[in-house]
């Protein structure tokens, strides 16, 4: 199946790579990765397509910055090869699944176990930590050339969906792929810190803030905070600097499952969702979201205090199964 991959690429010439919407270190490590890996060996630029605002964080992987939304694209164009990396379902590219559809050849590279290979050619590891890994593994069995642009964007994905390896889907796979990149030259205190120690002022004060105001119920088992649009405006942050706050409130030691709410509009939220034991891809599944089973999130379509009490009463379902 590798080669077959190969030889799409060798024979494309026009190649499209789309993240997930709202992306994270994963999707846009891969993204990365694969774009560097493509011009290292085949001297093609592919070209790159995210469906949400890239968080700051993450703007120093190679090349992520010339990523374009679906607006700067013809909706018309038929790619002769277009691949998506950790995108769960379809939908999770928003728009841009009118470029998936007309492409003469698709490639689906993921780890989530909610995906049901919805490419011409799957590249899916439920077991995998990171789409990184998948990637990695795939292009290792191809004998690709890898340069220091694709090994720091390959760990910077490993690195993140892991939580810095802390997380129960770090394998001993995940770490023998980590090593072979250190042994290839990635610096993990370099990329460490770009992840995880490089948030502006206003990032780390909004963040306090909010974690600041979390609320506790269920006997303080679950922690839950709230975020208006005010709120993201006081403080001159985008969207992405909710990033690790459901993180922070589960680490509370009586914590079992932990979530924030964003208010999107005096009717949608987006949710982010952790546990410590629960499944919560499956209550996010109920407002038709997903992800992991101890990461996951969605989007509830009512106002923040009426969407508190959805999720709240879809964990309390969990708790008693």
């Amino acid at each position: 199946m590798e080669k077959v991959f190969e030889n799409l690429v060798k024979d494309s010439k026009h190649i499209l790579i789309i993240s997930h919407v709202n992306p994270d270190g994963d999707t846009l490590g891969c993204m990365s990765a694969l774009y560097c890996a493509i011009l290292k060996n085949f001297k093609k630029k592919a070209q790159m397509l995210v469906p949400s605002f890239i968080p700051e964080i993450y703007n120093f992987l190679p090349n992520i910055c010339d990523a374009k939304f679906i607006k700067d694209f013809d909706k018309s164009r038929e790619y002769d090869l277009v691949i998506t990396v950790d995108v769960a379902a379809l939908d999770r590219i928003l728009d841009a699944q009118i470029l998936f559809s007309k492409a003469k050849h698709t490639v689906n590279f993921d780890h989530h176990k909610t995906n049901i290979n919805f490419g011409e050619l799957n590249f899916v590891d439920p077991n995998a930590g990171s789409t990184g890994e998948v990637i990695f593994k795939t292009l290792e069995k191809l004998d690709w050339k890898l340069n220091q642009d694709t090994i720091d964007s390959l760990y910077t994905a490993i690195l993140t969906d892991t939580g810095g390896f802390r997380f129960e889907n770090t394998t001993s796979e995940t770490l023998d792929i980590a090593s072979k990149l250190v042994k290839l030259g990635v610096l993990p205190k370099d990329i460490y810190n770009k992840c995880y120690e490089s948030k502006s002022k206003s990032v780390v004060m909004f963040q306090n803030y909010v974690v600041s105001k979390a609320e506790f119920t269920n006997d303080e088992s679950i922690a839950y905070s709230l975020i208006t649009k005010k709120d993201l405006e006081n403080f001159g942050v985008k969207e992405s600097a909710t990033d690790g706050i459901a993180e922070t409130l589960r680490s509370i030691d009586s914590t079992k499952v932990s979530f924030v709410v964003k208010e999107i509009d005096s009717k949608i939220c987006k949710v982010s969702m952790r546990s410590k034991e629960i499944d919560v891809a499956k209550v996010c599944e109920e407002f038709g979201g997903g992800g992991h089973k101890h990461a996951a999130g969605c989007t509830v379509k009512t106002s923040l205090n009426d969407s508190v009490k959805k999720i709240i009463k879809e964990i309390e379902k969990q708790f008693n199964q």
